[in-house]
């Protein structure tokens, strides 16, 4: 057996600041999450910085640029709007590690459940998704994501 240590080491930021910090984190992936289930593929997009790199399980290689980021994002708005089915995504258990460089590393859960459009809610998988989001403009952007099924995490 193999085992990798992360590292845990991140600055020591007084109380308020890393709440602050934190609840940016949240805000930042309701709001990404909210772009991506109602199919708004330009914006969604956008919350990631233009060279960023997307890990999909479902992607043969990595996905570069936003303009990769936004293509795989509309087909599948198409394809949920051929077979009926409204895609949602919940967001949960945020880790938010700020670095020394003023990035934060976070590591969430998501859940992602489809509504068909007869019947209730199917939940279809869960994920464990890696982020390293930077300050562009303002706004949080990410630069690196890998998304692991939960079940081989």
């Amino acid at each position: 057996m193999t085992v990798e240590l992360v590292s845990t080491a991140q600055p020591a930021l007084p109380g308020g600041e890393f709440a602050a910090l934190y609840a940016q984190a949240q805000r930042f992936y309701a709001h990404q999450m909210r772009l991506l289930d109602t199919h708004d593929t330009k914006h969604w997009a956008e919350t990631f910085a233009e060279d960023a790199v997307l890990h999909l399980p479902s992607l043969p290689a990595p996905a570069k640029a936003r303009v990769a980021l936004a293509g795989y994002v509309r087909a599948g708005a198409a394809h949920r709007r051929h077979t009926g089915g409204r895609l949602e995504h919940w967001v949960g258990i945020l880790d938010v590690r700020p670095q020394t460089d003023g990035s934060l590393h976070t590591r969430c859960s998501a859940l992602v459940h489809i509504t068909p459009g007869q019947g209730g809610p199917k939940a279809l998988h869960a994920y464990v998704m890696e982020d390293v989001l930077v300050r562009s403009g303002g706004e949080w952007r990410i630069t690196h994501r890998r998304v692991t099924r939960d079940d081989l995490a």
